[in-house]
């Protein structure tokens, strides 16, 4: 795999490691991949405090989804960028159709631990690629979620993408983490993806610049790191990971923006 696609072990680590302490995330599917694959991930990228923070935002998109499928039962789901991830497994609302998408070395990869089934399909082209959309048909409404992927697309890839998944399905909603830009330019110096080779990230500061540019509507921030998360940690836990992920610092670092097609 490239580096972009090694980035997908460090959230599936995280994953294994919340899922066995019993909080934040039940994954077991990330415990028994973790369990397989056993990569060799540097200091920074297994550290503990991390993997509470990615599972965190795993399980708000986790939560995301299951509120919009119970409202929008028929609509297909989108999980761009799915890497390992047991997102259809973890959430709990059955979707009426649902496509993991990633490069195709990852979900060669990916198919030796799912299974394609009447309502769940694994696609694998970059997401940038025009066959992204000739292998999904049309519906009324589509769910999408984009974690850990906007960074690794220019601002005008990424732009564009939101254009042809707006243009595609009838309404879209989506769910999609970024950097800020500031964040892009600190990853040079300090930042978990370096270990496994990533060397150029991109983000943004407005996500109604992004919007426009998309042809889509921004509706709002969502909260990364919500309470009810963070207590789940033990106090001493609590204390560290508010400085480290749930204060200022954080919020000039990384955003979560739901979006909305016109």
């Amino acid at each position: 795999m490239n580096s972009v696609n090694k980035t997908l072990y460090i959230p599936l680590y995280g994953k294994a490691l919340v899922s066995r302490q019993g909080i934040i995330l039940n994954d077991k599917t990330a415990e028994q991949i973790w369990d397989a694959v056993q990569f060799p991930l540097k200091a920074k990228s297994r550290s503990k405090w991390l993997a509470y923070y990615m599972s965190m935002r795993a399980k708000v998109f986790d939560d995301w989804l299951d509120s919009k499928i119970a409202a929008f039962p028929e609509a297909a789901v989108l999980h761009l960028g799915c890497g390992l991830d047991s997102r259809n497994l973890r959430v709990g609302v059955p979707a009426s159709m649902w496509y993991d998408v990633d490069f195709p070395q990852v979900i060669e990869e990916r198919k030796k631990y799912f299974r394609e089934e009447d309502h769940y399909r694994m696609i694998g082209v970059d997401v940038t690629d025009p066959e992204l959309l000739l292998q999904i048909p049309s519906a009324d409404t589509a769910l999408i979620v984009m974690e850990g992927i906007s960074m690794y697309l220019n601002p005008e890839d990424l732009s564009a993408l939101l254009h042809k998944l707006a243009g595609h399905f009838g309404q879209v909603h989506i769910l999609m983490d970024c950097y800020t830009e500031f964040a892009a330019k600190m990853s040079k110096y300090k930042n978990p993806v370096n270990d496994v080779g990533v060397t150029q990230v991109y983000g943004m500061d407005d996500p109604a610049v992004l919007a426009e540019s998309a042809g889509i509507a921004y509706c709002k921030e969502a909260e990364m790191t919500p309470q009810h998360l963070i207590l789940q940690l033990s106090k001493h836990d609590q204390r560290i990971f508010r400085t480290l992920y749930a204060g200022s610092m954080s919020k000039r670092l990384y955003r979560l923006y739901e979006f909305l097609s016109k």
